[in-house]
């Protein structure tokens, strides 16, 4: 194991991104649900804004962890063309599974966000933030998504990842930073500790004290 849960592997990410503390054109954007109390750590140590980025996976039909693409907020849609046709998998099933997970999307915006707007991100360094990829197709679908918004740099942060992954993502996003890239990989649970779900009464809460940190312009506490 290296981390020992989520909060602690944020605030070790925190410290590879320390070139963002204090930053007025800067904002992390966690990918919910895991992604959110590693991200809590990181915005609390950088002094910066907190918001969340809503992309859920399309996990292949029998194989629901097996990601064959993703969607995001605003429409983005990423697919692993060449993983479906191995998996023979219909345009059908993966219509079928793009609306159930779209519908989830849809309920998690409402119940994080409910009438908050979302973070404009135009002219500003956005750092993704999740509790770690394995085949980052979460992270490459957010990333396209916020291109479209015209940010002014792209910073995918995780905790652990495996090599390939972030070859990929160094070609989609302007800085990829990982605190752990150990091989072989299996899943990212295994590096972990402690990788119980992160539920939606703890995205709220946390999401709620960041808000309250930049309200008073005092840095948040952090989660023991």
């Amino acid at each position: 194991m290296i981390f020992r849960d989520r909060h602690d592997a944020g605030r070790r990410l925190a410290r590879s991104l320390s070139t963002y503390a204090g930053r007025p054109d800067v904002v992390v954007l966690a990918l919910p649900r895991g992604g959110v109390p590693v991200a809590f750590e990181v915005a609390a140590a950088l002094g910066v804004p907190l918001d969340v980025f809503l992309v859920r996976k399309l996990g292949a039909p029998g194989q629901p962890e097996l990601a064959m693409g993703a969607i995001a907020s605003g429409g983005a849609r990423v697919l692993d063309r060449s993983l479906i046709a191995r998996l023979g998998v219909s345009a059908a099933q993966v219509a079928e599974v793009e609306a159930r997970e779209l519908r989830e999307l849809e309920r998690r915006e409402r119940a994080y966000r409910g009438d908050r707007p979302a973070p404009l991100v135009a002219g500003r360094a956005v750092i993704l933030v999740d509790d770690g990829v394995a085949t980052g197709a979460s992270l490459k679908a957010a990333i396209a998504a916020l291109r479209g918004q015209g940010p002014a740099a792209i910073v995918a942060a995780v905790p652990v990842a495996p090599p390939s992954t972030l070859r990929a993502l160094e070609a989609l996003a302007d800085q990829v930073v990982c605190v752990a890239s150990p091989e072989p990989f299996y899943a990212v649970g295994n590096f972990y500790d402690d990788f119980g779900e992160t539920g939606d009464e703890e995205v709220r809460e946390l999401l709620a004290r960041a808000g309250r940190r930049a309200a008073v312009g005092a840095p948040a506490q952090a989660a023991q």
